[in-house]
């Protein structure tokens, strides 16, 4: 139970071999920029929304709104973990070092599961919205956007921040241009926001369920997810003491909105139950406006697919980056994955990461969509037992942003998505338990035996003031 529930001591050192360090080159602004290109709000409504819409229709808003509403607990979590422990190594150093070492891994496996996922996931979205210029495969569409995502990871963070943040632009007009028409074209009154139903295979009008709510809750989670990338960015940031709860509170509550008024929107303005749950929002654009503004739309779209890629890449890359400069692998692999090239990016673990993904684009998605849920939900409950043990010891002292209403936040988030972990598909718990259990294997054969001189969670050291 140590290595589980309680930080060991010198668990947070720097390494003997000097390791390096990546540069502090952004602010505020290029951090939001960046966390809200992961989030990539339009490419989300696009690309994952209809399949909420499919399975709870009308209580997709609410539903959306309920997780973005624990997502505020959750965001205060990671603000204060971020500046408490910031690493870029995201969730698995703050948990290493608050939660135990084997906590820790745990967690850098889930966030590994979602790190290589989530980003094939959206990019296999891209062909969709291209239709209207060219028809292409999905799945190799979806593999090329990785492949050019990886290629703008290896360029210097701030150049990205600015490629991201001009591409942020057009994603977010398109989803104005959606809320707008949408609710310019209402068919039904704000009512039926919380009716509770769902086209069935008949065509009849069949509830929803508050345990379907339950169940699209990880979904819902896992929406809004990319706030979490100010965690990575926190060694790259200037002053992140400050600066990481900024990013993490202004990312969350921005991303929200961009999200959920348009899902108002499409609620509102769905010709009848039918079309709504069929999810086709390239055509209720077009149904709205013209072939010329849904042509415009879909482009905007596709652009933010690739933008979420390019940052998802640079996130990721950053995880296995600090993986294997805190020692999680044999040391051929720690040497080779902790090189950083002449921009200052982490060159290899970006390759490790992006072409990896772009093989993932020709995995079934229901497969994808369930494991990332499931493994963002598991995370974030780790992240919340982090939370609770954060004011412990010398991390009482520690100077960093402290969330409000604390413990309470933390223990009503770890019941709740206890709860939703309960309500998933047995296949998506046994594929994320299956990979959980082997990680856990590798630790008791590999890492624990070599506690001295693996995983040792680095911090950088500006950070230890």
């Amino acid at each position: 139970m140590t290595d589980t529930l309680t930080p060991v001591e010198g668990a947070a050192v720097e390494a003997s071999d000097g390791p390096q360090k990546l540069k502090r080159s952004i602010g505020v602004v290029g951090g939001t920029l960046l966390t809200l290109s992961c989030v990539t709000p339009a490419s989300t409504l696009f690309v994952v929304v209809p399949d909420l819409f499919g399975s709870l229709g009308t209580a997709t808003a609410v539903t959306i709104a309920i997780g973005s509403l624990l997502c505020v607990a959750v965001a205060f979590c990671y603000s204060e973990l971020g500046t408490l422990i910031p690493s870029a190594g995201g969730e698995y150093a703050m948990v290493s070092t608050l939660a135990g070492r084997l906590a820790g891994w745990l967690v850098f496996v889930l966030s590994l599961l979602v790190v290589m996922v989530v980003p094939p996931v959206i990019a296999m979205g891209t062909a969709d919205y291209l239709a209207p210029i060219v028809h292409l495969d999905p799945a190799l569409t979806g593999a090329g956007v990785m492949l050019l995502a990886t290629l703008a990871g290896l360029l210097d963070l701030r150049a990205n921040a600015w490629i991201t943040g001009v591409f942020l632009v057009l994603e977010v007009i398109a989803a104005a241009v959606v809320a707008v028409l949408g609710f310019a074209h209402a068919e039904r009154g704000p009512a039926s926001l919380v009716s509770m139903e769902v086209a069935g295979a008949d065509g009849h009008a069949d509830t929803v369920t508050g345990l379907l709510v339950v169940s699209g809750l990880a979904i819902a989670l896992f929406v809004t997810q990319g706030f979490s990338t100010a965690v990575y960015l926190s060694e790259e940031l200037e002053n992140p003491r400050r600066n990481v709860a900024r990013t993490v509170l202004a990312t969350l509550g921005i991303s929200a909105v961009i999200i959920l008024v348009p899902v108002v929107a499409i609620t509102l303005g769905a010709s009848d139950l039918q079309e709504l749950t069929g999810g086709d929002l390239s055509a209720m654009v077009t149904a709205w406006s013209n072939s010329a503004v849904g042509t415009f739309v879909s482009l905007c779209v596709a652009l933010a697919i690739i933008n979420a890629g390019i940052v998802m890449v640079i996130q990721n890359s950053r995880v296995l980056f600090a993986s294997a400069r805190d020692k999680a692998w044999p040391q051929p692999v720690n040497d080779v994955l902790a090189r950083l090239g002449r921009f200052g990016s982490p060159w290899v673990a970006t390759l490790a990461v992006g072409v990896p993904g772009a093989a993932l684009c020709f995995v079934n998605l229901d497969t994808l969509y369930g494991v990332t849920g499931v493994s963002v939900t598991g995370m974030y409950l780790l992240v919340a037992v982090a939370a609770l043990l954060a004011r412990r010891g010398s991390h009482r002292h520690t100077r960093a942003w402290r969330m409000p209403l604390w413990p309470a936040m933390p223990v009503l988030l770890i019941v709740v998505l206890g709860y939703i972990l309960t309500q998933q598909e047995t296949a998506h718990l046994l594929w994320t338990g299956g990979i959980t259990a082997a990680a856990t294997l590798y630790w008791a054969l590999y890492l624990r035996p070599r506690r001295d001189t693996r995983w040792l969670v680095t911090l950088p050291e500006d950070a230890r003031d």
